[in-house]
């Protein structure tokens, strides 16, 4: 279950944990929780790699496009940085041009988590935690942070996530999954159809930050409200994907903030018959279709990732949210407990 796979360079231990339950297989990383593959069967029954991914902890240490991490204390991007809470204003890690993307240089990913396996009834998993200090990547407040992995009897993922803090801070916290259900390394994911339960989406400006903006989906290369394949409209002309380059958007999902996870989208590959089905509590979910995949990573079987051979579906709260009141709020206090949970169901 538990193997050595490799080690950081101040001699740090990162091990490879091995799940298996209801017909899927992951492998995860005490490193950045990141997952390192999660195999699935087609329609003939025949497992492969959906999830993109590195060889060797070298490649997830020196290159960050998130491959299967786990993402915090702030999931997405915020403007500039910065943020005022209770009048009071910081500065998180700027890392992605002027802006701070998925909680700074040094985020959850790149972390060691502690790691304690269960078995609960049919159920199998990973329970991931961690305390951030107070002002990691310029975030306030001592933050407690416990995940927890569960492949179910029937082969789901599921993602629970909670956190706690000493202080009033912001929480975001998701996972970066690159899917591709065709198998790691096949290709181009345009011809995968994908359909969300979201009539408007969050439109950006420069550097992809939202402009506060709930604009409608109805024809706009956006509604993916009827399944479509993911290629239909990428290059249609829209301001919105030169934005991104692509789809690199934040759906905000019809049902809300929910209790208890709602299926909000729905992903199949044709050709495999493989599908992915995703349930949150979350009100948003991030679309990006793999735009900036360039060439430049190799696979762990060895094939190079180009644009468009994954994609991710991030459940989160919306991008930015600290800077936006309108937007449902991502602010943690003190006596509070922070709950988001996402399902991901496979089939055929």
């Amino acid at each position: 279950m538990q193997s050595l796979f490799g080690k950081l360079a101040d001699g740090t231990p990162i091990h490879s944990w091995a799940l298996e339950n209801g017909g899927t297989r992951l492998r995860v990383l005490d490193y950045g929780g990141i997952v390192r593959s999660l195999e699935i069967p087609d329609r003939e029954g025949r497992l492969a790699n959906v999830s993109l991914g590195f060889g060797t902890l070298e490649e997830y240490v020196e290159k960050t496009p998130y491959f299967g991490a786990l993402i915090g204390r702030y999931g997405n991007r915020l403007g500039a940085g910065r943020y005022t809470l209770d009048g009071e204003t910081h500065q998180a890690d700027v890392n992605d041009g002027p802006n701070s993307l998925h909680g700074g240089a040094e985020g959850f990913d790149r972390r060691v988590w502690d790691v304690e396996p269960f078995a609960q009834g049919p159920d199998v998993g990973l329970r991931l935690s961690r305390t951030s200090p107070d002002g990691e990547m310029g975030h306030p407040g001592t933050l407690a942070v416990r995940v927890t992995y569960t492949l179910t009897a029937d082969g789901g993922w599921r993602i629970d996530y909670e956190a706690t803090t000493d202080r009033p801070t912001v929480v975001n916290l998701t996972n970066h999954v690159y899917w591709n259900l065709a198998g790691e390394g096949s290709g181009s994911v345009a011809a995968h159809e994908l359909s969300i339960a979201a009539a408007r989406y969050t439109p950006v400006g420069p550097g992809l930050i939202p402009t506060g903006e709930l604009a409608e989906v109805t024809d706009t290369p956006f509604d993916f409200r009827t399944a479509k394949e993911i290629g239909r409209d990428l290059r249609v002309a829209d301001p919105q994907l030169l934005h991104g380059q692509g789809y690199d958007h934040n759906w905000v999902l019809d049902k809300g903030v929910t209790e208890e996870p709602v299926p909000v989208a729905f992903l199949r590959d044709p050709a495999s018959g493989r599908t992915l089905g995703v349930a949150t509590t979350e009100p948003g979910l991030q679309f990006y279709s793999g735009n900036f995949l360039d060439g430049t990573l190799t696979g762990p079987g060895g094939r190079v990732y180009r644009q468009g051979d994954a994609l991710c579906l991030e459940t989160q709260h919306f991008p930015d949210s600290p800077n936006r009141p309108s937007f449902p709020s991502t602010t943690l206090r003190p006596g509070e407990t922070y709950r988001s949970t996402t399902v991901h169901t496979f089939g055929v």
